[in-house]
């Protein structure tokens, strides 16, 4: 059973993975043999989570990325063939989140900007890696979805918009790409201590009640999350696919 989750020979991408959600995946997937490319805006970010991954004695590329600009992300993809040869599992966790506060006065273009950078950079990644996949009949794509996508919000209700609009992309793929064996899947999760998430997890407001209506009573850490990007991405999850599997300690499960 242990070699279901088995990645050896496999290379991932994961974008936005120098800190919090997507650092997790990044070294989870590292942990059961995969080569894994770190990837976000920051290039010395890039640079300090390569050395820290390969100093753990993963093999590890790093390579810069903003994923809002096409041309990037076509490098990121390029670049990784260059050295490995292949892309196997590709993983769109890079997000943003620059309102806080109600739809209903959020900026035009700040909405534009969410939607490109949350939305269509996942469709780029998926058009960059799929052609390769087809061709072997076998491949991964995970995206970092939210339970902000399935429920409405006062406060980061365009994010929602675009995580549930994540959802709905992977089911759209799925169907697409599935009769090539290429799975597409979502991963939802709740409220996660991250920098990301800060301004929710810091606000006694917000985040008191929230833990006391959770019934694990807790919030999340970047670790909880990444056991589902393995399940995924290795032959464990080879019969999943369209799904969205929310990981928020129950907190979804409250009426």
């Amino acid at each position: 059973m242990a070699n279901l989750f088995d990645l050896s020979g496999k290379v991932a991408i994961v974008t936005g993975s120098t800190k919090g959600i997507g650092k997790a995946i990044a070294t989870t997937l590292a942990e059961q043999g995969a080569k894994v490319v770190v990837s976000s805006r920051d290039k010395d970010r890039v640079a300090d989570t390569a050395k820290e991954l390969a100093d753990s004695g993963a093999e590890v590329l790093g390579i810069p990325c903003n994923v809002g600009r096409k041309a990037e992300m076509q490098n990121l993809i390029d670049e990784t063939r260059k050295a490995w040869g292949r892309i196997d599992i590709a993983v769109g966790n890079a997000a943003i989140n620059p309102h806080y506060g109600p739809s209903m006065e959020i900026p035009d273009e700040i909405f534009a900007k969410v939607m490109h950078t949350n939305i269509q950079s996942n469709l780029w990644l998926a058009q960059m890696v799929a052609d390769e996949m087809r061709t072997r009949k076998d491949g991964a794509i995970i995206y970092i979805s939210s339970i902000g996508g399935l429920r409405g919000s006062g406060v980061i209700g365009t994010y929602g918009i675009s995580k549930a609009a994540d959802i709905q992309l992977a089911r759209n793929l799925a169907i697409e790409l599935g009769p090539d064996n290429i799975r597409v899947n979502c991963i939802a999760p709740g409220l996660v201590k991250t920098d990301f998430a800060r301004a929710l997890w810091e606000d006694p407001d917000y985040a008191e009640p929230r833990i006391a209506s959770t019934p694990l009573r807790r919030l999340g850490e970047p670790e909880d999350i990444a056991g589902a990007a393995v399940y995924l991405a290795s032959a464990a999850g080879r019969w999943t696919t369209g799904q969205t599997i929310v990981i928020d300690g129950g907190a979804t499960v409250i009426v």
